[in-house]
């Protein structure tokens, strides 16, 4: 079979900084990015449904919200540490078969879920469903990188609304599986996790014939000098992009965990009842994921960044006000703003520093998957000494910090750096 690989990537630099600036337009393997975008939906489903069901078990264990909040640090953490150290490893050595490993850590993970008997098995099984990401998010993102040939903010976000969406069927999941079946509606996920590591292995294969057809030149004395000033350029800018990755994902993490808890505490909702917001919330997130990314095609990553992070101030701060009516566009408007800078945030930075797209694929998600573990412990203690309501009322205030973004060098201003050398 004809799997239409393309030439690698790199090359776009050296193509354009040969004289001429003729468009270097190459394919888009849109069968691979829509695979690809399948199993992080599997894979963002399985992570999103452990806090989307501490509900459950939090009155089946009697666990405290800070206890609570530490199953999600397990398991967000986990997926931090390793994602930045399997990222180094692939752009050094490309590892296909890293795919469906990662799926079949994640499917012992869920078994473990099913059948925790406690607190400390809860986190051990968790421990394995964040190492199974880890070791899918980086190798995944190179295949979308890969795959996606010169159209790389609309790649990212076919292979990021994957992952969105994966978010947003967890809430309906846990409404439908795990609300009647509890704990042991866990083994309906391995059915999914198993036909994921399946498309793996043929993800696994395309991308094992792309290296072999194109391998990477190694041409030793010939690395990228970088000047101190650009250093400290690129380093500032890295910075920022952390201060964003911060505020979005300790506000993501506020409402996918936290919030629910309001709603049935200050509206006398059910579970199900409070799920359909964070659904909400989920599903515009993973259009707004989309469009981000194809926009920014059109009109520049840091632009679509910067609306991001400044149109969601106003809908955060009038949320924790909002009756329960309200709160229904609210959720959906602040989803489809705040997360349309999702799949930005990753190009960007990958074109901030080019040549290393695992490396940096992995500490965007993975520092994503860090602040929100932090997030949710730090959330969950100062919500057992606070009370809820308090607490949401001062993350609410977070996304102000996001006009940091305006910052960051614009795209031309990248564009001119690497056109220097």
């Amino acid at each position: 079979m004809n799997l239409a690989l393309q030439p690698p990537l790199e090359n776009i630099a050296s193509i354009q900084t040969a004289g001429t600036l003729k468009p270097d337009v190459k394919p888009t393997v849109f069968r691979i990015l829509i695979a690809i975008s399948i199993v992080h939906l599997v894979n963002d489903t399985i992570q999103a449904v452990i806090p989307a069901i501490l509900p459950i078990l939090k009155n089946a264990m009697n666990l405290s919200y800070m206890q609570a909040g530490m199953i999600v640090f397990a398991l967000n953490m986990t997926s931090s540490v390793m994602q930045p150290v399997v990222g180094l490893y692939s752009d050094r050595k490309p590892t296909p078969y890293l795919l469906p490993i990662g799926m079949a850590l994640m499917t012992l993970g869920v078994l473990g879920i099913a059948f925790s008997p406690g607190y400390w098995t809860i986190l051990l099984s968790v421990l394995f469903v964040g190492l199974g990401s880890a070791v899918f998010h980086p190798e995944a993102s190179r295949v979308a990188y890969m795959a996606g040939g010169s159209r790389r903010g609309l790649a990212q976000s076919i292979f990021q609304v994957g992952g969105n969406s994966g978010q947003s069927l967890a809430a309906i999941m846990t409404a439908l599986i795990f609300v009647p079946l509890g704990q042991l509606g866990a083994l309906w996920f391995t059915v999914i996790t198993l036909a994921a590591a399946a498309v793996q292995i043929s993800i696994a294969k395309w991308y094992q014939g792309y290296i072999k057809a194109h391998p990477m030149p190694v041409k030793k004395g010939t690395a990228r000098t970088v000047s101190p000033e650009r250093k400290k350029q690129i380093t500032f800018a890295l910075a920022v992009i952390m201060c964003l990755l911060f505020v979005r994902t300790w506000y993501h993490s506020s409402i996918m965990i936290y919030y629910p808890f309001q709603l049935m505490e200050k509206f006398n909702l059910n579970l199900q009842q409070a799920q359909i917001y964070i659904f909400l919330f989920a599903a515009t997130g993973a259009l707004g994921t989309f469009l981000g990314g194809s926009l920014s095609d059109k009109f520049g990553r840091r632009n679509v960044l910067f609306f991001s992070m400044a149109g969601t101030v106003p809908l955060a701060l009038a949320l924790p006000y909002a009756d329960a009516f309200w709160a229904y566009p609210l959720v959906a408007v602040i989803g489809l703003v705040v997360m349309s800078g999702w799949s930005v945030t990753v190009v960007y930075a990958q074109e901030l520093v080019p040549g290393m797209i695992g490396t940096v694929s992995g500490l965007t998600t993975g520092l994503s998957f860090g602040l929100g573990a932090l997030g949710a412990v730090a959330l969950g203690g100062m919500t057992d000494a606070f009370g809820l309501n308090a607490v949401l009322k001062v993350v609410s205030v977070l996304p102000i910090l996001g006009l940091l973004t305006f910052l960051l060098p614009t795209d031309k201003k990248i564009k001119e750096w690497y056109s220097e050398e």
